[in-house]
């Protein structure tokens, strides 16, 4: 089971999530969606493969509120993981998911592709193939 947890203010990035889960399911695999509310980081510590998707907030940081002290918990695990990062940006350049990238990347995980799955604003169909594609290549691992 592989577990795809997002946190979306808008539902982009909930649509990413679910396009995760639909290329997961259609690798043969199975997928979980979890919205990071309703979770914890016990939820995901011992999983070797995941996705995380939050979008850009503010002057693109993550989420302060529940997404940032869930990453931070998070980083005492991330060594030796491999990680789906995504999310969507309504403006900037997707800063926010490059600095996700190096921090997790520094704790050990390993970012899928070496980076971020993002997209601005509302993902088009193009957009939502490419999540499921990535979805097919976390279920290969």
């Amino acid at each position: 089971m592989i577990k795809v947890v997002y946190w979306s203010s808008t539902g982009n990035t909930e649509q990413m999530a679910e396009s995760i889960v639909k290329g997961i399911q259609e690798a043969g695999k199975e997928a979980e969606l979890l919205n990071l509310s309703d979770i914890s980081v016990d939820d995901v510590k011992d999983e070797d493969v995941f996705a995380l998707g939050c979008p850009a907030m503010g002057a693109e940081n993550l989420e302060e509120g529940e997404v940032e002290p869930f990453v931070t918990e998070l980083e005492q695990y991330a060594a030796g993981k491999t990680i789906l990062l995504f999310g969507s940006y309504s403006w900037g350049d997707g800063q926010w998911m490059r600095d996700w990238v190096e921090r997790l990347a520094n704790c050990g995980a390993n970012i899928l592709n070496n980076e971020g799955f993002i997209c601005c604003e509302t993902p088009s169909d193009e957009v939502l193939a490419q999540g499921e594609e990535l979805g097919k290549q976390l279920a290969q691992i």
